[in-house]
């Protein structure tokens, strides 16, 4: 197994006491996997991605294990954390448009970031240049400043810049937000490219839109209010789908080829529990319309087919 997670829980520290966005999380990534991660907004998966590689302050590690080929990350340890970064495990953050410096040009950038890990930029400006090239940009972009270049361009050099030390595991959160749909389709192409040449070995997409999960994820995970509702191959889970969320999230989006004013889209009713005094049991529950006494119980999330997995009494009953 590439990465392993296990029972991992995540807090942040509010004035009204812990919020727990992570609660109690377990799966693995196998070598060479693209595992998408989905789920509403706020159910938790940005956190469970920062998680692996950076606490920011307000976070907490409240339990749980996190390993990576074989060997413990120490998440809870910012400083011991320091050389796994860029070189162990990477990130492409959220809002990864925003987050280059504007008053630094792109050349300056990548080398003070390198220093910061121990790496001499002349070590790596001949490869730097070479993925600069296949991500369809040319050299002079880094001699310009983040402001000058489109989105789309700020999201490749950021997306070279996080793999330029061949991390094991990836973590891309939100990469095609923002960006137009022909844009989308070439970030997510990339991702697919940079795993396939070995510039990482495994990769976590997190994002909201499924469908573009379902074009380069090779399996799904789907978290709901803190926890996890499903996992199975991309087929399974949008063909197929078990976890109820899962299907009320598929039945939310738009069919292919259907004009917005010749369907009328339906959302979930409801809404998600606060997670600062989340529900006992199934936090789906009160939205879920198959929900039964028993969903007053917490669900394991366990392996009803081969490869399969989910959190639901209802499945549960049905797969025995």
């Amino acid at each position: 197994m590439s990465v392993k997670v296990e029972n991992l829980s995540i807090a942040y520290r509010m004035l009204a006491g812990d919020v727990c966005p992570v609660d109690r999380v377990s799966f693995s990534i196998a070598d060479g996997e693209i595992m998408g991660l989905a789920g509403e907004s706020g159910c938790g998966k940005s956190t469970l991605g920062n998680s692996l590689i950076y606490l920011e302050g307000r976070m907490r590690h409240l339990g749980g294990r996190v390993e990576l080929d074989g060997r413990e990350l120490p998440i809870a340890d910012d400083r011991a954390m320091r050389p796994y970064r860029m070189k162990e495990v990477s990130l492409v953050p959220q809002y990864a448009m925003s987050a280059l410096n504007p008053t630094r040009k792109i050349r300056r950038l990548i080398a003070d970031l390198l220093k910061c890990h121990g790496v001499r930029y002349e070590a790596v400006e001949e490869e730097m240049k070479r993925r600069i090239a296949l991500v369809g940009l040319k050299d002079d972009v880094l001699e310009t400043y983040p402001f000058e270049l489109s989105g789309g361009m700020r999201q490749r050099v950021t997306l070279v810049l996080s793999t330029l030390l061949n991390p094991s595991l990836l973590i891309a959160d939100e990469v095609t937000s923002a960006l137009d749909v022909s844009t989308q389709r070439a970030v997510a192409e990339l991702l697919i490219e940079f795993r396939e040449r070995g510039f990482v070995k495994s990769l976590i997409a997190i994002t909201h839109d499924l469908s573009i999960l379902a074009q380069i994820a090779d399996t799904i995970l789907v978290m709901y209010a803190g926890r996890l509702a499903e996992k199975a191959d991309s087929d399974t889970i949008v063909n197929v789908p078990l976890h109820p969320y899962t299907q009320l999230l598929l039945a939310s989006l738009p069919a292919v080829g259907m004009r917005h004013d010749e369907v009328e889209l339906t959302g979930i009713p409801g809404r998600p529990p606060s997670l600062s005094n989340p529900p006992a049991g199934c936090r789906f529950a009160d939205r879920c319309p198959f929900a039964f006494d028993r969903c007053r119980d917490e669900p394991p999330f366990e392996e009803v087919r081969p490869g399969h997995f989910v959190a639901c009494w209802k499945v549960g009953q049905e797969a025995a």
